[in-house]
């Protein structure tokens, strides 16, 4: 059986990173069966999550994996697709991944509200004291990597109206549709619940997530994807 390296479940995600939530959830979507792992990162051949294992070999990047599974398993969500629609899911995923990614980032890491939800769960991947030393750099680490992509160059005031126009974007592009591209879920689909329940399920009160609550049709879709493909948990 395949496994899905990851990290934790937490504010009724499967997992504090949206990237492992879009894949386990592509997982769940294309029926392919898993078992979820606890990441060791030593084995994480992009150094990163989520990577699997299948067949003794490993494979990072969530992206790729799909893609990989796709040849592997068969193609049950895109087949199907044409040219425009997957074009408008390419853009959707890629406005979420490394544009939108970075609001996450920063409500996480950078508000104070944020990080004081945050920071105790992600002590706990470290051993007993060692995370109160090493977690504070890694903040510095992701506030410097926010910068050089540009979002942290802007005033909370700027990066707000840029996270909001995101929301928006997705919100108009899905429509009332009961999924991204029409009646039946795609690979696109993933992605698109993955960082939008982020924002939504993190139990801050910040402006971008009462934004994004106002967004009706991206509640109900988060909704609906959860009940049908978590309806037992987030494992």
């Amino acid at each position: 059986m395949l496994t899905l390296h990851k990290t934790t479940a937490a504010f009724g995600l499967s997992d504090i990173s949206p990237f492992c939530v879009k894949l386990e959830t592509y997982l769940r979507m294309a029926g392919i069966p898993y078992m979820g792992k606890p990441a060791a990162f030593g084995k994480a051949p992009k150094g990163k999550i989520p990577f699997i294992e299948e067949d003794g070999a490993f494979l990072g990047d969530s992206q790729l994996i799909i893609e990989h599974l796709k040849r592997k398993h068969g193609d049950t969500l895109d087949a199907k697709l044409g040219a425009e629609d997957i074009s408008t899911g390419h853009l959707v995923r890629r406005v979420l991944e490394e544009s939108f990614y970075w609001h996450i980032v920063h409500e996480r890491w950078v508000i104070p509200e944020g990080w004081r939800l945050y920071k105790p769960i992600f002590e706990t991947f470290f051993p007993p004291g060692v995370g109160k030393l090493v977690v504070p750099m890694i903040r510095r680490g992701m506030t410097k990597a926010m910068h050089t992509q540009g979002l942290g160059r802007h005033t909370p005031e700027e990066i707000l109206e840029m996270g909001k126009a995101d929301v928006s974007a997705v919100a108009t592009t899905l429509g009332d549709k009961p999924f991204l591209l029409g009646d039946n879920p795609t690979s696109f689909d993933a992605t698109l619940y993955a960082f939008i329940a982020s924002i939504l399920l993190f139990p801050v009160d910040s402006p971008l997530r009462k934004y994004t609550q106002g967004q009706q049709n991206l509640v109900r879709y988060c909704e609906h994807v959860q009940k049908r493909y978590f309806a037992n948990g987030q494992k």
